[in-house]
């Protein structure tokens, strides 16, 4: 299976575990209503602020270690040369 459809299949199966528990059909033993009532509406934004959060960390940690990666170092440096050339053809000066 391909990234995209894990990622299909596991958000799916979450997604219908929590509107289970949310509409009431899977029972919560555990939790009284009180708890259930206060903690199952947050949690959609709970986890939406920690994907953010470790999207932010991967992007940063990406940052940080791209001197260390020589072959992206040297294609981004070509990119650019390549978009300065391109740009200085018709004229615009990039300097």
């Amino acid at each position: 299976m391909s990234r995209f459809s894990n990622f299909v299949l596991y958000s799916g199966i979450a997604t219908l575990i929590y509107a289970a528990l949310f509409f009431g059909v899977l029972p919560t033993p555990g939790l009284s209503e009180q708890v259930k009532d206060d903690i199952l509406p947050v949690i959609p934004w709970w986890t939406l602020v920690s994907f953010g959060s470790y999207m932010l960390w991967q992007m940063g940690w990406g940052i940080f270690n791209f001197n260390d990666v020589p072959e992206a170092y040297q294609s981004l440096m070509v990119d650019i040369k390549n978009a300065k050339d391109f740009l200085r053809e018709r004229g615009v000066d990039v300097d």
